[in-house]
């Protein structure tokens, strides 16, 4: 059935009369057919007007094939914690993408948290007035940043004279004596409701008033629009926000603003105050010069910290490494090249020449991305501690879930140009490999790098660091909010269950205006387990946690010459127990428990750890009944429940058509191994082997050899012959190993060399 409805605003009238026509008066339901997404979003906006609700645009699903939207959800306007207004209400549909091109409802939640209004006329074609709150003394400031080299700080405000529009006179802002010697009372203080003409004004507003109480600002994270990117609201806060460098104590002080629809911002969140001491006309970085690069302000160069604007232009920035790394180190790269063609290593120069960071990688590490650089986690553990080196590394998961290293490096600073400039020159040695999900710690100047440089991987915060900002934040919550709490991320199967659970405990507790879990909640994409799992994380646990590459080898009594042998031998170590596995998995036969088809056919491609985990789920596929509950062509739809518990169920979906299948558990879309819902599934429709769509390369034995497949597949790249050396490369270290553990094994591997270089017409 598809649904006709009518514009926004606009219902069909008989004589004068409204009414209903077609289907446009349905309650929404599962399965109800529409011929656009944009048809769906207007009947959901019909039937809100009628409930007594409006509706907002919630998250879009993609395509990992073509990039095309899958799937829209269409949410309550009280969804969420973002502004006062807003209760976690969790009503919402969803609609996806059929193959027929048409869009049907497959998830609905009906009922609110909050009273609906009656019949609402959701779209006036004329604007309610909106009420600006002010406060009676403090005017609105026109601050803008002029478009020439520098910004001028006037002092005509002293002699009686008005601030010149696009200048601050920080005097007057001070409290300047007019021209009868009085003091003027100081110019208003930050405070919810006041409105600037745009975020650059704000900003330099903040910055001006943080001058005068004593303090320094950075500015803090920005939030996009999920309809079109744009910015939608900024933070500031003081310098000392945070615990990721020593200066910093966790300072609360902040100002937010948002975006009006007027293209206004306006404050609407604040705190002022500090957990430290402060220093009045304390000057703040990036007030005094603005350059023709930032002319744009804010907006056009998308978030330079204000305390390192001047650092920005002068490109001058501090350097956490020892001058004496350097050469010791340029030495250890220059004989690792001399060993090995594909070493790789680049260093950071500034604008005075100076070296900054340090990447490299060896011609291992860069044929291990080719592999294993679906997931990436950029693993900065040595902030964690009192680290003398401030190491970090760049770990993959290979086909035995253990890590791998794509990469070292020594970062200068911890600044957006720091980290820029290190993924690009990763992602330059790894041939442009960019990684479909990537871990890394929270702070803006990681987020923006990830960003800028890896557009379209999903970004997961450091499980470390939300851990420490839980134990800080939660300390003082009573044991049973923590349970609850911990409850609601890990054993929440749907995003719409987590914001339901959510909703639920901060009403519970009367946390909704606790700015933290807000704060959080914002951002619940980029770390709750349940938003995640509809994205690749191979090898890393649900809970995002792992172990550093080189556990506790190195740390802050790591000597200089100790630093290079431990690196070394903590490398060697962990490509040691690699080559064990692929021993073991090549030549070890495991036991079938099953007499299932798919059983033998999975022994004979995976690995050994992977064999066991989908052994597993094979095997607990027998302890869950399967139940058809829609067919309609060749698209059906199971429930797939475990016998005994009625709660642990989950849904299914089968094409007969292409044999694709999908879960609402999402373990191959997070893992890449299937489920035991669809084994399920596929045992009731007897499908004896699995589509090798259902086998990822990167899980067999063979894995070793993924590029090649690209090569078939057509897809070139430009360090091919690099790869097929380094592919050959570690071939012949294998035979060279086995093959020098006894003499009968030399002679067996020299005769298989032999013979493999006739056929290559390649003679001794």
């Amino acid at each position: 059935m598809v649904v006709k409805t009518y514009p926004l605003g606009m219902v069909g009238t008989n004589n004068g009369i409204a009414e209903n026509e077609g289907d446009s008066g349905l309650e929404p339901y599962v399965g109800l057919e529409f011929d656009t997404a944009e048809e769906a979003r207007d009947y959901y906006n019909s039937y809100a007007t009628r409930t007594g609700f409006k509706v907002r645009t919630g998250q879009l699903y993609r395509s990992r094939t073509d990039g095309t939207v899958s799937s829209r959800r269409f949410v309550c306007s009280k969804e969420g914690f973002q502004l006062n207004s807003r209760t976690g209400c969790p009503a919402f549909i969803r609609v996806q993408r059929r193959d027929t091109g048409k869009w049907v409802l497959d998830q609905i939640q009906k009922e609110h948290n909050h009273d609906l209004g009656g019949h609402i006329e959701e779209a006036q074609t004329t604007p309610r007035p909106s009420v600006q709150q002010r406060a009676p003394a403090p005017t609105k400031l026109g601050i803008s940043v002029p478009h020439r080299p520098k910004m001028k700080v006037v002092d005509e405000a002293d002699k009686g004279r008005s601030c010149p529009s696009g200048v601050i006179s920080f005097k007057r802002f001070k409290g300047a004596e007019d021209s009868d010697g009085q003091t003027q009372p100081k110019a208003t203080e930050p405070y919810a409701g006041l409105e600037f003409n745009s975020a650059n004004e704000a900003c330099q507003f903040y910055q001006a008033y943080a001058e005068v109480v004593g303090f320094r600002v950075r500015i803090g994270q920005l939030f996009r629009s999920k309809v079109d990117g744009s910015i939608t609201s900024r933070r500031f806060v003081c310098s000392k926000e945070g615990f990721q460098h020593p200066s910093r104590m966790g300072c609360g002080a902040y100002m937010r603003i948002k975006r009006q629809d007027s293209g206004g911002w306006i404050v609407d969140r604040l705190n002022k105050d500090h957990n430290h001491d402060l220093e009045p006309g304390k000057k703040n970085a990036g007030m005094k010069k603005i350059t023709d690069d930032v002319t744009g302000g804010l907006d056009s160069v998308d978030l330079i910290e204000l305390n390192d604007l001047s650092n920005h232009i002068s490109s001058t920035r501090e350097n956490t490494i020892g001058k004496e790394w350097y050469p010791v180190l340029l030495d250890y790269f220059q004989s690792k090249q001399a060993e090995d063609m594909g070493f790789f290593y680049a260093i950071e120069l500034d604008s005075n020449g100076s070296c900054m960071s340090i990447f490299w990688a060896d011609s291992r590490s860069r044929f291990a991305c080719s592999q294993f650089g679906d997931a990436v986690v950029f693993d900065t553990s040595y902030r964690k501690g009192d680290y003398s080196v401030p190491f970090a590394t760049f770990i993959g998961f290979n086909h035995h879930r253990q890590p791998v290293l794509l990469g070292g490096a020594l970062v200068a600073d911890e600044s957006k140009e720091a980290f820029s400039w290190l993924f690009q020159t990763w992602l330059r040695a790894m041939s442009g490999r960019r990684p479909r999900s990537m871990v890394a710690d929270q702070d803006l100047p990681i987020q923006q790098a990830v960003a800028q440089v890896f557009p379209g991987t999903h970004h997961r915060f450091s499980a470390w660091q939300i851990r420490s900002k839980e134990r800080e934040n939660l300390r003082s919550f009573p044991n049973e909010f923590k349970y609850e709490y911990e409850k609601c991320l890990y054993q929440s199967q749907t995003t719409v269950e987590f914001d339901t659970m959510w909703s639920s405990l901060v009403n519970k507790y009367g946390l909704r205006d606790n700015m933290w879990l807000r704060e959080i909640y914002e951002k619940r994409e980029k770390w709750v387990p349940a938003y995640l799992r509809a994205s690749f994380f191979g090898g890393i646990h649900v809970d995002g946690t792992f172990d550093p590459f080189y556990g506790t080898s190195l740390n802050s009594l790591t000597s200089l010459r100790e630093f290079i042998s431990r690196y070394e031998q903590g490398l060697e170590q962990r490509r040691e127990e690699e080559r064990k596995e692929d021993f073991n998995s090549y030549n070890l036969q495991p036991f079938l428990q099953t007499k299932e088809p798919v059983e033998e056919q999975c022994r004979r491609l995976y690995t050994l750890t992977i064999f066991r985990i989908f052994q597993s789920e094979l095997a607990q596929s027998y302890n869950y009944l399967g139940l058809k509950t829609y067919e309609e062509g060749a698209i059906s739809r199971f429930l797939v429940r475990k016998c005994g518990n009625e709660n642990e169920k989950h849904a299914v979906t089968f094409s007969a058509s292409n044999l694709n299948a999908s879960c609402s558990c999402q373990m191959f879309e997070y893992e890449g191994l299937l489920c035991r819902h669809i084994l399920k599934v596929f045992n009731l429709l007897d499908i004896r082997e699995l589509p090798s769509r259902y086998i990822l390369h990167r899980w067999t034995k063979n894995a070793e050899f993924g590029f090649v497949r690209d090569v078939e597949s057509g897809v070139t790249s430009p360090d091919l012959k690099a790869l097929m050396i380094w592919s050959l490369r570690e071939a012949a270290s294998k035979y060279i190993e086995f093959g020098t553990s006894s003499l009968e094994k030399y002679k067996l591997a020299y005769e298989i060399m032999r013979e493999g270089g006739k056929k290559l017409c390649w003679q001794r």
